[in-house]
């Protein structure tokens, strides 16, 4: 059982087909462009990729993530170290949050669900804050998105 700091959970429904979708997601180029990061490599499952955050204020954010799942206009995951902000932390040591995109059919298009989950184990000194800027983020990011695959 998770508690509610746990896990955030977000969806969309998307007018633009679920193969549109999927490309955006799992193209690591298309990804960034949506998300505003820089990616270097492609998404693999089991392989790692850096880059870092394009977004004003934030460009100093260097990351990794780690891929973990690539079903065909399904589902895709992947892991990374929510909310690094400090670039003189090294955040290597501590557990990765995972998020999973899941997509669905829909009338007109495609649901779109978002689940970051595994903040519960993050050190005490970042999870409330970790977890408040992600639920923050990604109600930021469905938005950018929708934009992306409908333009």
């Amino acid at each position: 059982m998770t508690s509610s700091t746990d896990c955030i959970r977000k969806e969309i429904h998307l007018r633009a087909p679920r193969t549109r979708v999927w490309k955006a997601l799992v193209d690591a180029e298309e990804f960034g462009t949506w998300f505003g990061m820089k990616l270097e490599g492609r998404f693999l499952p089991g392989q790692p990729v850096f880059g870092r955050i394009t977004h004003p204020n934030y460009e100093h954010i260097h990351l990794e993530m780690r891929v973990e799942r690539m079903e065909a206009e399904s589902t895709f995951s992947y892991r990374w170290h929510p909310y690094p902000m400090d670039a003189k932390k090294d955040y290597s040591t501590e557990p990765m949050t995972l998020v999973e995109f899941h997509l669905e059919s829909a009338e007109g298009g495609t649901l779109l669900k978002v689940v970051e989950s595994g903040f519960d184990q993050l050190p005490p000194e970042r999870r409330d804050e970790a977890f408040r800027m992600n639920d923050a983020g990604w109600a930021g990011q469905l938005p950018r998105i929708e934009r992306y695959v409908t333009a």
